[in-house]
């Protein structure tokens, strides 16, 4: 009994010296949210911008993502090819607000894909919520550039 104390004792004490990974500052504090929650001004983070044409990258970069904050991504196609962004892993760590195509509000429950037949843009409001590391992608492509990194923080 003894010895599984000390073990207990010994593999605490190392979650209590693990070094702590770095965060995010939270971009807005409990006090400003008021009523909307999730949902304030203040907890809005930087707009995204996404390329959707042939031969051009995505975007450029990746995408740090703060968990618990409201997002807009703005995804563009110029009607170059027949394009789509898949990333069902990443749509599933996201709580989705609406999906906009030509001023229709979409509020899905679930979410796999866009495709592009044709030049247009879509915007996708959401909340990031789970933290983790995801892909958006143009399917069958395997070059750097038809992707975009995601993290969630």
């Amino acid at each position: 009994m003894r010895a599984i104390l000390a073990t207990a004792a010994l593999v605490i004490a190392g979650f209590a010296a693990a070094p702590e990974r770095a965060e995010a500052a939270p971009l807005c504090d409990a006090k400003k949210m008021g009523f909307s929650g999730l949902l304030a001004k203040c907890n809005k983070g930087e707009g995204v911008t996404l390329t959707m044409a042939s031969g051009k990258p995505i975007h450029d970069g990746a995408i740090t993502l703060q968990s618990g904050a409201y997002y807009e991504f703005e995804i563009e196609s110029d009607g170059s090819a027949e394009l789509a962004l898949v990333g069902p892993e990443f749509f599933r760590a996201v709580w989705i607000d609406e999906i906009v195509i030509n001023d229709l509000e979409i509020r899905p429950l679930g979410l796999d894909s866009f495709e592009f037949d044709d030049e247009g843009t879509i915007e996708f409001s959401f909340i990031a919520i789970k933290p983790g590391t995801y892909a958006l992608k143009i399917p069958g492509s395997t070059g750097d550039s038809q992707k975009v990194t995601i993290s969630i923080q």
